[in-house]
């Protein structure tokens, strides 16, 4: 049997070697039948193989997870240009020293918005905290989409705290890399909106979203859809920041145009302060 598996090994990184050598001048492959399907890339990004790459997607986050004893997650969204207050700071003094209005209005929010970062951090480091004292079985990790502003600012917190925490990133247009306080090996990178969404609730326990944009809503909607619908079982789903979220939408109206029932508000609940999301996380689960 060891035969076997070390026969197995010696073949694909073979094959992976041959591959490496075919590309290490940077020039791009050419197609070769020849080549093992699994070591063709070629091969492997035909529209064809979509179905294949959908469930490299699906596997490669799920093991590893698994392997570092990830099972249960709380997911932070929320707006990845809001700035540390750190951050924040410098850059209202260099736009008070530029005399330019515009800069400095935009500074001037940069300073209002980064109270959510300090607001994520915080909650962030209150789960950390709590997790340890439990058994591994029953901890809770800060999960977020990997990127900068509110998602950074969750994963610092559990950071601080010497916790492992897990980034989500996704592949885009603009260049966007995952911050540097995501667990190097929780650090994943997804092509597919779809099976990255599909992981934020394979293990989340409870889902915080802070204030967004299109990309927060499209994630929280998601979520409320599945919990709403009983696609996914009910989980604890925070909207942190009562004045942003109550602006953005009147709820009331879905339920007075007969959209959702009334019973579809109590699927989430408003916060203002981290203690306040925490507490609300341990009395749906009576921790």
């Amino acid at each position: 049997m060891n035969h076997t598996e070390n026969l197995s090994e010696r073949r694909m990184a073979d094959a992976w070697a041959e591959l490496q050598s075919l590309s290490s001048d940077e020039t791009p492959l050419q197609p070769d039948a020849y080549r093992l399907a699994f070591a063709d890339p070629e091969f492997l990004l035909r529209r064809e193989t979509r179905s294949i790459r959908f469930q490299l997607e699906m596997l490669k986050p799920e093991i590893d997870q698994h392997a570092q004893d990830i099972e249960n997650t709380v997911v932070v969204f929320g707006s990845a240009r809001f700035p540390a207050p750190e951050q924040a700071d410098a850059r209202l003094k260099e736009a008070q020293a530029s005399g330019d209005a515009d800069a400095l209005a935009l500074a001037q929010r940069h300073v209002r918005n980064a109270r959510y970062y300090e607001q994520a951090r915080l909650f962030a480091r209150l789960v950390a905290t709590y997790s340890k004292s439990c058994p591994p079985q029953d901890q809770l990790f800060i999960c977020t989409g990997g990127g900068p502003g509110i998602m950074e600012a969750a994963n610092r917190g559990a950071h601080d705290m010497g916790a492992l925490t897990v980034g989500l990133n996704i592949a885009l247009p603009h260049e966007q890399t995952s911050n540097p306080y995501v667990s190097p090996t929780l650090s994943f990178k997804f092509h597919y909106f779809a099976l990255r969404k599909m992981h934020f609730m394979m293990r989340a326990k409870a889902l915080v979203a802070f204030p967004g944009g299109f990309g927060t809503l499209d994630e929280l909607f998601e979520v409320i859809t599945l919990v709403q619908t009983g696609k996914a079982k009910p989980v604890p789903i925070i909207l942190f920041g009562t004045d942003y979220w109550k602006r953005l939408f009147n709820f009331d109206v879905l339920v007075e145009e007969g959209a959702i029932s009334p019973e579809d508000l109590q699927l989430f609940q408003y916060v203002d302060d981290p203690q306040a999301a925490w507490e609300a996380i341990r009395k749906f689960y009576q921790l």
